[in-house]
């Protein structure tokens, strides 16, 4: 499967641009990236504050009969973002809070909303991936949020994480026929926070 990367200065937010290009574009996969939105969505109708020099991103391809299911992509997508953030974040702990969050050193670090349109009787999912790279919002609540150049204090550049993001998934759809949903859960279980799971 091709992600080709549809790069945007503005836009409302990266779901909404990946549905359009399905709906109005008969786009079958892809990756919207925007420098900022004006609308960022978060789960249950938040809004994830989109500050420029984040990053902000979303991957769409169709749900086909031999893929996972809708549901099992709620464990597949965030060990997979997890597994890339990993790679900027050397010996610092990173943990997953299901169904959504991915935390470095017990800090929200990164949101997953993911959707599912119906096109001509055909599935596709968007997978809204928003990361704290050099800044966050403060957040009043249980947890904190943090940013991955004030953890590890490296700068990940946008086009290195969009590479490795598309990366993972395309090597994931490569392997689909290896895919095990309880490989994938043990491994979520592993790292996720312990009042969660």
């Amino acid at each position: 499967m091709k992600f080709k990367v549809h790069k945007f200065k503005k836009v409302t937010n990266t779901n909404d641009v990946a549905i359009n290009l399905i709906r109005k574009e008969n786009k079958i996969s892809g990756c919207v990236y925007s420098e900022t939105q004006t609308n960022g969505k978060g789960t249950h109708g938040k809004k994830w504050i989109s500050k420029e020099g984040n990053f902000f991103s979303s991957l769409f391809f169709p749900l086909n009969k031999n893929f996972p299911a809708f549901n099992e992509f709620s464990i597949i997508n965030p060990v997979i973002i997890s597994d890339v953030i990993k790679k900027f974040t050397k010996s610092h702990k990173v943990t997953l809070k299901f169904p959504n969050d991915i935390f470095l050193n017990e800090k929200k670090i990164c949101g997953i909303l993911q959707e599912m349109i119906t096109v001509k009787n055909k599935k596709f999912l968007i997978v809204g991936i928003g990361i704290n790279l050099v800044s966050n919002p403060n957040i009043y609540n249980k947890y904190k949020a943090t940013n991955i150049f004030y953890e590890t204090k490296s700068n990940p550049k946008v086009t290195k994480v969009i590479s490795l993001i598309i990366s993972a998934y395309v090597n994931f759809f490569l392997n689909i026929r290896l895919y095990s949903y309880n490989n994938f859960k043990r491994k979520a279980e592993i790292f996720s926070l312990k009042e969660i799971l």
